[in-house]
């Protein structure tokens, strides 16, 4: 597996990562075959990005003792107030990448920011519960205009 390096962070992420979403519904030893065949192939990033508390639980579980093996990002999506029972159902006290997903103008990230998501993040990572921050969208004009910033 390669790796490279994430943006301005120091974490080192497979050029494949798991999109969980996929384990939604799914039983906890289907979830288990997947993680342990993804770790097994050097995959070590993973996708949480549906708050589906039952799939966080699964993965907390399947993981088990092995959360150094993944870096996890989360979606924030708005200001998520739920955001401590899915590191509690996730079984672990941080989330490696917190993402603000789906920008995709820049009326939206107006939001984003004069509507506290964003100071909201940037508190979760003061306090060291989101290690990084980053921002998705499907819009690359509006992604670099917010890179600009």
């Amino acid at each position: 597996m390669k790796y490279n390096k994430l943006g301005k962070t120091n974490l080192y992420v497979s050029e494949i990562g798991l999109g969980c979403e996929g384990f939604i519904g799914k039983s906890y030893e289907t979830v288990k075959e997947w993680i342990d065949y993804a770790i097994s192939q050097g995959i070590n990033c993973m996708d949480l990005y549906s708050p589906n508390p039952e799939m966080h639980i699964n993965v907390a579980k399947a993981v088990g003792k092995r959360r150094d093996k993944f870096i996890y990002q989360a979606h924030l999506c708005t200001k998520w107030e739920n955001f401590s029972l899915m590191l509690k159902n996730l079984n672990t006290d941080y989330i490696d990448i917190g993402m603000i997903h789906y920008i995709d103008s820049m009326k939206t990230w107006d939001d984003v920011v004069n509507n506290g998501i964003l100071e909201y993040a940037k508190e979760l990572k003061k306090k060291g519960i989101i290690k990084s921050l980053g921002v998705s969208s499907h819009n690359p004009e509006v992604a670099l205009e917010i890179i600009k910033q």
